[in-house]
């Protein structure tokens, strides 16, 4: 026998040898085997059931192979790895679930969550929060009625489901959303921050930077716009700018009788609009690799910058907010709930917010008024620009990569954005907040202006300032954590998918269902995460069917993109349980469902402009150099004819 027959006889001995051992280790499953079934089980939703075999000797014999799995009467075919088996499975209505392998079977009844439920949570928390305009009871609501629906589909009757409910507010929903390092960074940056803008308050820098900005700012309409001009600078990072900007001009606004509803709304609305489209920011990583993802399921022949550089031509509604900010500004007007929170602004006496509920939180700005001390501005400027500078440094070292920057096909810019997008930007944030207490510490000892003992009380009372915002975070992240065990963002993606639709018209769609599905979850991230692999494959797929050209389909393709991320900015906005939103009123003192009412008929009029006057006719061909004019005037006519000066608005 010659060598070729013998490794030919080799092969089929091995094969053959090999099938029947694992058919005889799949016939003798049974004590080696258990199911593991989805923790929160939801109609219509794909889920994943996994089989593992416990036992060592058989997972090294298995490990590689397919064993045949029977589901609920039908074959399929699943390897093993690791020793685990998944199956992914579409849970229907109540149902017995029947799985068996080898010698193995198990059967489970299941009661699967409707997935119309899973909207109720979120919109819950939103409605009592903005009807009794008190957002912690609004949120733990919210909590509790999505655990307790959990907890009634697991089996409970609907009395031990509403007390299991409850208790899985603290011992489940509460502690898994501390128990999240992202979660936790924001927290303690917050804090840092709280601390050193304290000190700096104590030591006589706010005020320095209070009189210094006085001499530009000499009223509303200048103090409102240096607010504006500063939160577009900080373009890097929305919670930077948020905290930074919103901490450093609350002093100043306050003592130009700028309302704190007003602030938080200018900070809030430049942080994640200037973030979104900078081509330098935290967000460009995650963006990218949403937008690359969608690329390679089609194998495009494009890029991912290429498509994110495409999308800003039709990235509306971040350049419209931006632009009613300053038309806001400069026109000295405004409407509905921010116009009564100006008017009574104007009435207050500087230094003091226009809400009654606020009198505890303007401690730290009164002290700027009083404090008797030498007031350098540097002892404010240094920190924050320890802050600004060391984030940046921070975003270049976590994310550097010797690769990119070598590369010489890439320009600057893009070997920048690309750095900063593999990041780690909380690490950064906590690095950059550290240094900058520390430097402020130092400046404050190293003058004496104050002793050791005063600069520590100074930064723990800023410690202080930040519990009640830590609890609406904390709350807020929780009702997010529900409505992701409950897959609301897959109900409300599939309502809106479900219809077919003209291509011209996905944009408009893409941006409405981003903004819900923002403003349901309070995560713009979190959207992106959803939509971006669902819509873009989808988009250019129903471009393709309608007979459009390949150039055409492109412009839908990223009109799309920008829809995505810019539905998401505008969800976010408009949401009580969004990170950014709540960071915002936190830096501005300003009680958190004022700072809602009063922004969200602004967020909805820019977005609502975005729509009609940018993502529907760019769609259907319409050049955005036509359209960015148009939206521009649109929204200056708005603010002209509905809009009203404080100053002569009588309150009733």
């Amino acid at each position: 026998m010659n060598l070729s027959r013998r490794v030919l006889f080799f092969f089929i001995f091995l094969f053959i040898t090999s099938a029947a051992f694992s058919e005889i280790a799949s016939e003798k499953l049974k004590d080696y085997v258990e199911v593991e079934f989805p923790a929160f089980i939801v109609q219509n939703v794909e889920q994943e059931i996994t089989i593992v075999i416990t036992d060592r000797e058989l997972v090294k014999s298995l490990e590689g192979s397919e064993l045949p799995v029977e589901l609920n009467g039908e074959v399929i075919k699943s390897e093993v790895v690791f020793g685990k088996m998944t199956l992914n499975y579409d849970f229907p209505a109540r149902e017995t679930v029947s799985i068996s392998i080898g010698d193995f079977t198990e059967e489970r009844d299941v009661r699967p969550i409707p997935l119309w439920l899973s909207i109720l949570p979120p919109l819950i928390a939103i409605f009592f929060a903005l009807l009794l305009r008190e957002v912690y009871s609004a949120l733990i609501a919210g909590i509790w009625i999505g655990a307790g629906a959990i907890s009634f589909y697991q089996g409970s009757n609907i009395f031990v489901a509403a007390f299991k409910g409850f208790l899985a507010i603290i011992d489940t929903y509460i502690i898994q959303s501390l128990n999240d390092s992202g979660h936790l960074s924001i927290i303690l940056f917050s804090m840092i921050i709280a601390g050193t803008v304290n000190l700096i308050t104590k030591n006589g820098g706010m005020g320095g930077v209070v009189n210094s900005l006085s001499r530009y700012a000499r009223g509303p309409r200048s103090g409102s716009f240096i607010t504006w001009l500063l939160g577009i600078i900080i373009f890097f990072d929305d919670y930077a700018n948020t905290l930074v900007v919103g901490n450093t001009m609350r002093p100043l606004t306050d003592k130009l009788r700028i309302s704190r509803e007003k602030l938080s709304y200018i900070i809030d609305s430049t942080a994640a609009p200037v973030a979104s489209v900078a081509f330098v920011t935290t967000w460009i990583g995650a963006e990218l690799s949403y937008i690359q993802d969608g690329i390679n399921s089609l194998n495009l022949d494009e890029s991912a910058y290429g498509v994110f550089f495409g999308s800003l031509a039709y990235s509306f509604y971040p350049f419209f907010t931006l632009a009613f900010i300053f038309i806001l500004v400069w026109k000295g007007r405004d409407f509905g709930p921010m116009l009564k929170a100006e008017a009574r602004a104007r009435q207050q006496l500087p230094g003091k917010s226009s809400d009654s509920r606020m009198k505890d939180m303007d401690q730290m700005d009164d002290s700027i008024i009083k404090e008797k001390g030498k007031q350098r501005i540097l002892n404010a400027v240094i920190p924050v620009l320890v802050i600004v500078l060391g984030t940046m440094a921070g975003l270049v070292y976590t994310g550097w990569n010797q690769d990119v920057w070598s590369n010489p096909e890439l320009s600057f810019f893009e070997k920048l954005s690309e750095n900063i997008g593999a990041a780690d930007s909380y690490v950064s944030l906590l690095w950059a907040s550290g240094g900058s207490l520390f430097v402020a510490l130092a400046l404050t000892l190293s003058q004496r202006l104050l002793g050791l003992r005063e600069s520590m009380d100074a930064i723990v009372g800023g410690f202080k300032t930040m519990l009640p915002a830590v609890m609406i975070m904390t709350l807020a992240w929780s009702v997010a954590l529900v409505t992701k065990h409950m897959h609301t963002a897959d109900f409300i993606s599939n309502l809106l998918l479900d219809a077919a639709v003209s291509p011209y018209l996905l944009p408009s769609i893409t941006f409405i269902m981003a903004a819900l599905v923002s403003f349901s979850t309070g995560s713009s991230w979190g959207t992106m995460a959803i939509l971006y692999p669902l819509i873009l494959p989808s988009a250019w797929l129903v471009s393709k069917n309608s007979g459009l050209d390949y150039d055409a389909s492109m412009a839908i393709f990223h009109n799309i993109a920008a829809a995505v991320l810019t539905g998401s900015v505008l969800g976010d906005h408009c949401s009580p349980i969004s990170d950014t939103t709540i960071l915002s009123s936190l830096a501005s003192s300003c009680p958190h469902i004022e700072h809602v009412r009063t922004q969200l008929p602004y967020a909805l009029t820019t977005g609502l402009i975005a729509i009609m006057l940018g993502s529907l006719p760019a769609a259907y061909g319409i050049s955005p150099w036509i359209l960015f004019p148009a939206g521009f005037v649109a929204i200056y006519l708005v603010i002209h004819f509905l809009g009203k000066k404080s100053e002569t608005y009588m309150l009733s």
